[in-house]
Protein backbone atom coordinates (compact mmCIF):
# COMPACT_ATOMS: atom_id res chain seq x y z
CA UNK A 1 0.00 0.00 0.00
CA UNK A 2 1.16 3.31 -0.76
CA UNK A 3 2.35 5.37 2.83
CA UNK A 4 -0.12 8.01 3.92
CA UNK A 5 0.93 11.10 5.22
CA UNK A 6 -1.38 10.98 8.68
CA UNK A 7 -4.44 12.94 8.66
CA UNK A 8 -3.08 15.14 5.27
CA UNK A 9 -5.57 14.71 2.70
CA UNK A 10 -2.46 14.88 0.12
CA UNK A 11 -0.95 11.88 0.19
CA UNK A 12 2.42 11.81 -2.43
CA UNK A 13 3.95 14.21 -3.94
CA UNK A 14 2.43 17.41 -2.52
CA UNK A 15 1.63 17.23 0.78
CA UNK A 16 3.12 19.65 3.08
CA UNK A 17 1.56 21.67 6.02
CA UNK A 18 -0.30 24.50 5.70
CA UNK A 19 -1.49 26.78 8.14
CA UNK A 20 -5.26 26.49 8.65
CA UNK A 21 -7.68 29.34 7.56
CA UNK A 22 -10.61 31.09 9.99
CA UNK A 23 -12.50 28.13 10.78
CA UNK A 24 -10.72 24.93 9.03
CA UNK A 25 -9.40 22.13 11.44
CA UNK A 26 -5.76 21.75 11.46
CA UNK A 27 -5.70 18.90 11.06
CA UNK A 28 -7.05 19.67 7.03
CA UNK A 29 -4.73 21.72 5.95
CA UNK A 30 -2.93 20.53 2.87
CA UNK A 31 -0.15 23.27 1.35
CA UNK A 32 2.70 24.56 2.80
CA UNK A 33 2.19 28.53 3.90
CA UNK A 34 5.52 29.12 2.03
CA UNK A 35 5.31 29.43 -1.62
CA UNK A 36 7.97 26.54 -1.98
CA UNK A 37 7.46 24.51 1.06
CA UNK A 38 9.67 21.34 1.08
CA UNK A 39 7.69 18.09 -0.82
CA UNK A 40 8.52 14.73 1.32
CA UNK A 41 10.26 12.04 -0.39
CA UNK A 42 7.53 9.52 -1.15
CA UNK A 43 6.80 9.17 -5.13
CA UNK A 44 5.44 9.59 -7.47
CA UNK A 45 4.04 13.34 -8.70
CA UNK A 46 3.01 16.31 -7.73
CA UNK A 47 -0.93 17.03 -7.66
CA UNK A 48 -3.32 19.19 -7.85
CA UNK A 49 -3.64 21.24 -11.32
CA UNK A 50 -0.77 18.57 -11.40
CA UNK A 51 -2.01 15.09 -11.46
CA UNK A 52 -3.41 15.20 -15.58
CA UNK A 53 -2.67 15.60 -18.39
CA UNK A 54 0.90 17.65 -18.75
CA UNK A 55 -2.05 21.11 -19.89
CA UNK A 56 -2.69 21.71 -16.24
CA UNK A 57 -0.47 23.96 -14.21
CA UNK A 58 0.16 21.39 -12.02
CA UNK A 59 0.36 18.36 -14.71
CA UNK A 60 1.97 15.66 -13.57
CA UNK A 61 6.07 15.28 -13.61
CA UNK A 62 7.65 13.79 -17.11
CA UNK A 63 7.34 9.74 -17.13
CA UNK A 64 10.00 7.95 -16.42
CA UNK A 65 12.62 8.34 -14.04
CA UNK A 66 13.45 11.08 -11.68
CA UNK A 67 17.09 12.89 -12.62
CA UNK A 68 19.69 10.79 -10.80
CA UNK A 69 18.23 7.37 -10.60
CA UNK A 70 18.75 4.10 -12.55
CA UNK A 71 15.96 4.78 -16.16
CA UNK A 72 12.73 2.06 -15.45
CA UNK A 73 13.30 -1.24 -17.34
CA UNK A 74 10.53 -2.03 -19.66
CA UNK A 75 7.54 -4.20 -19.06
CA UNK A 76 7.74 -8.04 -20.69
CA UNK A 77 4.47 -9.67 -21.56
CA UNK A 78 4.36 -11.67 -18.56
CA UNK A 79 5.16 -9.32 -16.35
CA UNK A 80 2.20 -6.93 -17.16
CA UNK A 81 0.04 -9.65 -17.04
CA UNK A 82 0.91 -10.64 -13.30
CA UNK A 83 0.86 -6.69 -12.49
CA UNK A 84 -2.40 -6.61 -13.96
CA UNK A 85 -3.99 -9.80 -12.20
CA UNK A 86 -2.46 -9.55 -8.67
CA UNK A 87 -0.78 -5.77 -8.53
CA UNK A 88 -0.82 -3.79 -5.47
CA UNK A 89 -1.58 -0.26 -5.65
CA UNK A 90 2.08 1.19 -5.08
CA UNK A 91 2.99 -2.16 -8.15
CA UNK A 92 0.15 -0.79 -10.39
CA UNK A 93 1.94 3.33 -9.90
CA UNK A 94 4.93 2.05 -10.49
CA UNK A 95 3.79 0.41 -13.32
CA UNK A 96 2.14 3.38 -15.39
CA UNK A 97 5.41 5.17 -14.66
CA UNK A 98 6.82 2.06 -16.50
CA UNK A 99 4.43 2.16 -19.14
CA UNK A 100 4.75 6.16 -19.66
CA UNK A 101 8.27 5.87 -20.09
CA UNK A 102 8.03 2.86 -22.38
CA UNK A 103 5.43 5.39 -24.25
CA UNK A 104 2.90 2.46 -24.46
CA UNK A 105 -0.53 4.02 -24.56
CA UNK A 106 -1.80 0.35 -24.71
CA UNK A 107 -0.58 -0.82 -21.68
CA UNK A 108 -1.01 2.37 -19.97
CA UNK A 109 -4.79 2.26 -20.92
CA UNK A 110 -4.52 -1.35 -19.33
CA UNK A 111 -2.89 0.00 -15.69
CA UNK A 112 -5.25 2.55 -15.63
CA UNK A 113 -8.64 0.60 -15.87
CA UNK A 114 -7.06 -1.61 -13.82
CA UNK A 115 -6.77 1.13 -10.85
CA UNK A 116 -10.52 1.43 -11.26
CA UNK A 117 -11.16 -2.16 -9.87
CA UNK A 118 -8.06 -3.00 -7.68
CA UNK A 119 -10.03 -1.74 -4.46
CA UNK A 120 -13.55 -2.04 -5.17
CA UNK A 121 -16.24 -0.21 -2.80
CA UNK A 122 -16.20 0.04 0.42
CA UNK A 123 -12.80 1.22 1.24
CA UNK A 124 -12.02 3.62 4.00
CA UNK A 125 -11.35 6.92 3.22
CA UNK A 126 -7.39 6.56 3.37
CA UNK A 127 -7.68 3.59 0.71
CA UNK A 128 -9.79 5.98 -1.67
CA UNK A 129 -7.63 8.99 -1.41
CA UNK A 130 -4.61 6.84 -1.85
CA UNK A 131 -5.98 5.14 -5.10
CA UNK A 132 -7.02 8.66 -6.36
CA UNK A 133 -3.78 9.77 -5.64
CA UNK A 134 -2.18 7.06 -8.43
CA UNK A 135 -4.51 7.53 -10.77
CA UNK A 136 -4.06 11.53 -10.46
CA UNK A 137 -0.30 10.16 -10.86
CA UNK A 138 -1.85 8.14 -13.64
CA UNK A 139 -3.01 10.97 -15.80
CA UNK A 140 -6.49 9.78 -15.11
CA UNK A 141 -8.29 12.87 -13.29
CA UNK A 142 -11.41 11.81 -14.83
CA UNK A 143 -11.44 7.91 -13.00
CA UNK A 144 -9.88 9.45 -9.64
CA UNK A 145 -13.08 11.58 -9.24
CA UNK A 146 -14.84 8.22 -10.26
CA UNK A 147 -13.31 6.66 -6.77
CA UNK A 148 -13.80 9.76 -4.51
CA UNK A 149 -17.37 10.04 -5.84
CA UNK A 150 -17.87 6.24 -3.65
CA UNK A 151 -17.20 7.69 -0.74
CA UNK A 152 -18.72 10.84 1.39
CA UNK A 153 -17.50 11.62 4.38
CA UNK A 154 -19.29 13.49 7.63
CA UNK A 155 -18.33 17.08 8.54
CA UNK A 156 -14.90 17.17 10.10
CA UNK A 157 -10.99 17.16 9.12
CA UNK A 158 -11.93 13.62 7.07
CA UNK A 159 -14.53 15.64 5.23
CA UNK A 160 -11.82 18.22 4.45
CA UNK A 161 -8.74 16.08 2.92
CA UNK A 162 -11.59 14.19 0.76
CA UNK A 163 -12.74 18.03 -0.91
CA UNK A 164 -9.44 18.80 -1.37
CA UNK A 165 -8.37 15.53 -3.36
CA UNK A 166 -12.12 16.43 -5.08
CA UNK A 167 -10.27 19.77 -6.13
CA UNK A 168 -7.23 18.73 -7.23
CA UNK A 169 -8.86 15.85 -9.29
CA UNK A 170 -11.57 18.49 -10.91
CA UNK A 171 -8.91 20.75 -11.54
CA UNK A 172 -6.71 17.95 -13.23
CA UNK A 173 -9.41 17.18 -15.24
CA UNK A 174 -9.96 21.26 -16.04
CA UNK A 175 -13.57 20.52 -14.73
CA UNK A 176 -13.78 24.11 -13.36
CA UNK A 177 -17.43 23.34 -11.79
CA UNK A 178 -16.77 20.87 -10.09
CA UNK A 179 -13.54 22.36 -9.28
CA UNK A 180 -15.18 25.68 -7.71
CA UNK A 181 -17.97 23.76 -5.77
CA UNK A 182 -14.84 21.78 -3.96
CA UNK A 183 -13.74 25.05 -2.50
CA UNK A 184 -17.36 26.59 -2.26
CA UNK A 185 -17.67 23.50 0.48
CA UNK A 186 -14.49 23.04 1.89
CA UNK A 187 -15.44 26.73 3.37
CA UNK A 188 -18.88 27.21 3.39
CA UNK A 189 -18.70 29.94 1.32
CA UNK A 190 -17.56 32.03 3.19
CA UNK A 191 -14.77 34.16 1.39
CA UNK A 192 -12.52 34.90 4.27
CA UNK A 193 -11.70 30.91 4.97
CA UNK A 194 -9.88 31.10 1.46
CA UNK A 195 -7.45 33.86 2.44
CA UNK A 196 -5.56 31.36 5.02
CA UNK A 197 -5.95 28.34 3.20
CA UNK A 198 -3.09 27.76 0.01
CA UNK A 199 -3.12 25.22 -2.67
CA UNK A 200 -0.40 22.95 -3.65
CA UNK A 201 -0.18 23.67 -7.54
CA UNK A 202 3.45 21.82 -8.59
CA UNK A 203 6.42 20.53 -7.51
CA UNK A 204 9.26 22.08 -8.35
CA UNK A 205 12.70 19.50 -9.51
CA UNK A 206 14.39 20.23 -6.59
CA UNK A 207 11.14 19.27 -4.67
CA UNK A 208 9.84 22.69 -3.24
CA UNK A 209 6.05 23.10 -3.50
CA UNK A 210 4.41 25.62 -5.31
CA UNK A 211 1.21 26.85 -3.49
CA UNK A 212 -1.54 29.85 -3.96
CA UNK A 213 -4.15 30.98 -2.02
CA UNK A 214 -6.98 29.42 -2.36
CA UNK A 215 -9.51 32.93 -3.24
CA UNK A 216 -7.58 33.04 -6.50
CA UNK A 217 -7.63 29.79 -7.49
CA UNK A 218 -11.76 29.41 -7.31
CA UNK A 219 -11.78 33.42 -8.67
CA UNK A 220 -9.96 31.37 -11.69
CA UNK A 221 -12.71 28.60 -11.72
CA UNK A 222 -15.10 31.55 -11.77
CA UNK A 223 -14.41 33.24 -14.20
CA UNK A 224 -13.63 30.17 -16.46
CA UNK A 225 -16.98 29.11 -15.80
CA UNK A 226 -18.32 32.49 -17.11
CA UNK A 227 -19.11 34.21 -13.93
CA UNK A 228 -16.54 37.40 -14.18
CA UNK A 229 -18.89 39.24 -11.66
CA UNK A 230 -18.90 36.44 -8.86
CA UNK A 231 -15.00 35.98 -9.37
CA UNK A 232 -14.60 40.27 -8.89
CA UNK A 233 -16.77 39.81 -5.51
CA UNK A 234 -14.72 36.96 -4.39
CA UNK A 235 -11.64 39.11 -5.12
CA UNK A 236 -13.08 41.93 -2.98
CA UNK A 237 -14.19 40.18 0.06
CA UNK A 238 -10.48 39.11 0.71
CA UNK A 239 -9.40 40.77 3.55
CA UNK A 240 -5.61 40.32 2.73
CA UNK A 241 -3.64 43.90 2.32
CA UNK A 242 -0.54 44.91 0.54
CA UNK A 243 0.66 44.20 -2.49
CA UNK A 244 -1.64 40.59 -2.74
CA UNK A 245 -4.93 42.95 -1.93
CA UNK A 246 -3.77 45.53 -4.38
CA UNK A 247 -3.42 42.73 -7.28
CA UNK A 248 -6.80 41.22 -6.28
CA UNK A 249 -8.93 45.26 -6.59
CA UNK A 250 -6.75 45.36 -9.47
CA UNK A 251 -8.20 41.90 -11.32
CA UNK A 252 -11.56 42.72 -10.01
CA UNK A 253 -12.10 46.47 -11.36
CA UNK A 254 -11.09 44.88 -14.53
CA UNK A 255 -14.04 42.23 -14.21
CA UNK A 256 -16.31 44.56 -13.20
CA UNK A 257 -16.66 47.05 -16.81
CA UNK A 258 -20.31 47.97 -15.47
CA UNK A 259 -19.41 49.29 -12.24
CA UNK A 260 -20.01 52.94 -12.44
CA UNK A 261 -16.81 55.06 -12.89
CA UNK A 262 -16.74 56.40 -9.82
CA UNK A 263 -16.68 53.30 -7.67
CA UNK A 264 -14.11 51.80 -10.00
CA UNK A 265 -11.65 54.29 -9.26
CA UNK A 266 -11.91 54.32 -5.58
CA UNK A 267 -10.98 51.03 -5.36
CA UNK A 268 -8.21 51.65 -7.65
CA UNK A 269 -7.11 54.08 -4.93
CA UNK A 270 -7.41 51.69 -2.19
CA UNK A 271 -5.19 49.65 -4.12
CA UNK A 272 -2.89 52.06 -5.31
CA UNK A 273 -2.36 52.97 -1.68
CA UNK A 274 -1.58 49.44 -0.47
CA UNK A 275 0.98 48.74 -3.38
CA UNK A 276 2.79 51.83 -2.87
CA UNK A 277 2.95 51.87 1.01
CA UNK A 278 4.57 48.40 0.18
CA UNK A 279 6.92 49.80 -2.80
CA UNK A 280 5.49 47.77 -5.56
CA UNK A 281 6.18 50.58 -8.11
CA UNK A 282 5.37 47.84 -10.89
CA UNK A 283 1.67 47.21 -9.90
CA UNK A 284 1.39 51.32 -8.94
CA UNK A 285 2.13 51.84 -12.56
CA UNK A 286 -0.32 49.48 -13.36
CA UNK A 287 -2.90 50.74 -11.19
CA UNK A 288 -2.36 54.32 -12.43
CA UNK A 289 -2.49 53.18 -16.03
CA UNK A 290 -6.19 51.28 -14.94
CA UNK A 291 -7.08 54.75 -13.72
CA UNK A 292 -6.31 57.09 -16.81
CA UNK A 293 -7.74 54.41 -18.87
CA UNK A 294 -11.08 55.39 -16.62
CA UNK A 295 -13.26 59.01 -18.10
CA UNK A 296 -10.96 61.00 -15.68
CA UNK A 297 -9.30 63.99 -16.83
CA UNK A 298 -8.08 63.82 -13.09
CA UNK A 299 -6.63 60.54 -13.26
CA UNK A 300 -4.84 61.24 -16.34
CA UNK A 301 -3.24 63.86 -15.00
CA UNK A 302 -2.43 62.45 -11.88
CA UNK A 303 -0.37 59.72 -14.13
CA UNK A 304 1.35 61.72 -16.26
CA UNK A 305 2.94 64.00 -12.69
CA UNK A 306 3.71 60.41 -11.13
CA UNK A 307 5.64 58.78 -13.95
CA UNK A 308 8.81 60.31 -13.34
CA UNK A 309 8.77 59.53 -9.33
CA UNK A 310 7.72 55.80 -10.29
CA UNK A 311 10.62 55.68 -13.48
CA UNK A 312 8.14 55.24 -15.78
CA UNK A 313 9.35 56.73 -18.97
CA UNK A 314 6.70 54.23 -21.26
CA UNK A 315 3.85 54.58 -19.46
CA UNK A 316 4.02 58.55 -20.27
CA UNK A 317 4.66 58.41 -23.37
CA UNK A 318 1.73 56.24 -24.06
CA UNK A 319 -0.30 59.20 -22.60
CA UNK A 320 1.30 61.84 -24.34
CA UNK A 321 1.64 60.76 -28.17
CA UNK A 322 -1.84 61.82 -29.05
CA UNK A 323 -1.01 65.19 -27.57
CA UNK A 324 0.44 67.45 -29.64
CA UNK A 325 1.03 69.99 -27.07
CA UNK A 326 3.13 67.52 -25.84
CA UNK A 327 5.48 67.00 -28.56
CA UNK A 328 8.66 68.10 -27.59
CA UNK A 329 8.47 65.68 -23.87
CA UNK A 330 7.50 63.11 -26.39
CA UNK A 331 10.64 63.44 -28.44
CA UNK A 332 12.34 63.70 -25.24
CA UNK A 333 10.80 60.50 -23.82
CA UNK A 334 11.42 58.82 -27.00
CA UNK A 335 14.98 58.81 -27.01
CA UNK A 336 15.11 58.15 -23.93
CA UNK A 337 13.07 54.67 -24.79
CA UNK A 338 14.96 54.49 -28.06
CA UNK A 339 17.42 51.08 -27.98
CA UNK A 340 20.57 52.76 -26.14
CA UNK A 341 23.25 51.35 -28.91
CA UNK A 342 20.89 52.68 -31.59
CA UNK A 343 21.47 55.67 -33.77
CA UNK A 344 21.28 58.55 -31.91
CA UNK A 345 21.30 56.74 -28.51
CA UNK A 346 22.98 57.69 -25.47
CA UNK A 347 25.09 54.54 -25.72
CA UNK A 348 26.25 53.69 -29.29
CA UNK A 349 28.71 51.01 -30.41
CA UNK A 350 32.23 51.42 -29.69
CA UNK A 351 33.93 52.05 -33.25
CA UNK A 352 34.60 48.19 -34.91
CA UNK A 353 38.41 47.43 -34.46
CA UNK A 354 40.23 47.64 -37.19
CA UNK A 355 40.76 44.21 -39.35
CA UNK A 356 43.80 42.11 -38.95
CA UNK A 357 46.11 42.55 -42.11
CA UNK A 358 45.53 39.63 -44.19
CA UNK A 359 48.19 37.71 -45.09
CA UNK A 360 49.25 36.24 -48.77
CA UNK A 361 48.60 32.60 -49.26
CA UNK A 362 51.71 30.74 -47.98
CA UNK A 363 53.33 33.25 -46.77
CA UNK A 364 53.34 32.55 -43.09
CA UNK A 365 52.67 28.75 -40.89
CA UNK A 366 49.05 27.85 -40.35
CA UNK A 367 47.99 27.23 -37.04
CA UNK A 368 49.43 24.15 -35.82
CA UNK A 369 51.83 23.75 -38.20
CA UNK A 370 55.45 22.64 -37.47
CA UNK A 371 57.69 25.46 -37.05
CA UNK A 372 60.63 23.57 -38.86
CA UNK A 373 62.70 25.08 -41.88
CA UNK A 374 61.20 24.63 -44.59
CA UNK A 375 62.89 21.27 -46.64
CA UNK A 376 64.01 22.59 -50.25
CA UNK A 377 62.27 21.15 -53.29
CA UNK A 378 63.90 18.48 -55.25
CA UNK A 379 65.18 20.01 -58.58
Amino acid sequence: MLPLLGLLGLPHALAAPVAPGPGLPAAATTAGRSAAAPAPSTPPRPAGSASQAPASPTAAPPAGSAPGQEPLAPFTTPELKALLRNGSLEDLALGCRRAEAEDRLDRLRLIQERLLTVLPAPQPLPVVLANADVLLGCRQPEAALTVLDRISPAAGAERVQWLLMQWRAADAALDHRRASFALQRLTASRPERLDGLLLPLQRRDDGSVVSRPAIDVLAEHLRARGFPRAAAELLLASRDSGVAGAERRLLAVRELRRLPAAEREALLESALEQAAAAGAWGLVAELLDAQAALPSARAQERRLRLSPRIDDAYGEWLLRQADPASAERTAELERRLRSPRAADGHNPDPPAAAPARAQPVGSGPLPGASTRPPVSPLP
